[in-house]
């Protein structure tokens, strides 16, 4: 065996036969060495370097509705589709169906999307999960969404996210890309060039990348998957815009509650439409054991983003009291924490 402290090579000094040999091989090196570094700030930075520095003061993204109609107080403001206690296979609604009724119950995608929209949709693709892990959102979901985003007049559908695993094969194993692509959208992943610093003054979130794509549209419909969360507890539509940023994000877990609630802050979406249709039950929130998660077949939609999880919340046996996020929402005038005051359909 040879002697660690003196390897094999170090008896053998090479030098240049040629002058010209001597630049071949610098440049050789220093090629590799500056393809070394690339890959690791691909490795352990993707998205968040390279970003363009902005002065630019803070833009909250506001999406939500400016419904003024007189009959906006006949629609409800927090709707809960579900199928039937004690269902059959043959008689639980599709995902499609689910979701059509919960945002009729709110008015319907009409009142949200005006005709010539783009309209981006926001799933939860965090994690290289199939969905019967429950951990993204399920992509039939999805395509129900964006058929019925077309149907109310959008130019065009956008579906994107930024993953916390390998965004290639997040999307694939999802099925997220397949289904997304089959009903029209475009899908797009996020890669370095879409990052943009941005200012978002929030109490931990100052300046940090954003994946533009998500708030660049004219109108955004928010869609994560509810699911517990080891850190959060719970998390839905307001940790789902943990997506739109790059950079190191495990960084914000320290300060987890307050990051969300400064996320929620920055944007404000069109329409929350949280899917429950199969919910991940515990150790959320990337899963991977199929008995962790159970069948819920339910949608639950609405403008508001902290009542919905308020409610959410309950799916998984939390409280809103035991949500601090949901509170610091509550606070800042986002929403309302008590669900129970809003107008509610159950269909």
């Amino acid at each position: 065996m040879s002697d660690p402290k003196k390897p094999e090579s170090a008896s053998r000094v090479w030098l240049p036969s040629t002058r010209r040999e001597l630049i071949t091989r610098v440049g050789a090196a220093t090629g590799v060495i500056a393809a070394s570094a690339v890959l690791g700030r691909l490795t352990w930075d993707q998205g968040g370097f390279g970003i363009a520095e902005s002065n630019s003061v803070r833009q909250v993204r506001d999406y939500r509705l400016k419904d003024r109609s007189e009959k906006r107080a006949e629609f409800a403001e927090l709707a809960i589709a579900r199928a039937p206690l004690g269902a059959t296979d043959e008689e639980i609604p599709t995902p499609e169906t689910l979701v059509k009724r919960a945002v009729d119950a709110l008015g319907g995608f009409k009142r949200f999307i005006s005709r010539g929209d783009i309209v981006v949709v926001k799933p939860n693709i965090g994690w290289d999960r199939m969905p019967v892990h429950a951990a993204n959102t399920n992509p039939n979901v999805i395509a129900a969404v964006v058929k019925f985003v077309y149907e109310a007049g959008a130019k065009k559908v956008i579906v994107a996210d930024g993953s916390c695993n390998d965004p290639n094969r997040c999307f694939q194993r999802s099925g997220i890309w397949r289904a997304a692509h089959g009903v029209g959208a475009e899908v797009i992943l996020p890669s370095e060039h879409r990052f943009r610093r941005m200012r978002l003054k929030g109490d931990v979130l100052d300046e940090w990348p954003v994946f533009t794509t998500l708030v660049e549209a004219d109108k955004v419909i928010n869609v994560p998957v509810a699911k517990h969360h080891n850190l959060a507890k719970y998390t839905a539509a307001m940790k789902n815009w943990y997506g739109v940023l790059g950079g190191r994000r495990n960084r914000l877990h320290q300060n987890i509650d307050t990051s969300i609630a400064d996320l929620a802050t920055f944007m404000r979406p069109t329409l929350n439409i949280v899917d429950a249709i199969r919910v991940l039950m515990r150790n959320g929130p990337q899963g991977g054991n199929i008995d962790d998660a159970k069948d819920m077949h339910t949608i639950i939609a609405s403008v508001d983003q902290v009542a919905i999880d308020a409610f959410g919340a309950t799916l998984i046996g939390q409280h809103r009291d035991n949500l601090a996020y949901v509170k610091m929402g509550h606070e800042r005038g986002l929403g309302t924490m008590y669900w129970e005051n809003l107008r509610r359909a159950e269909v």
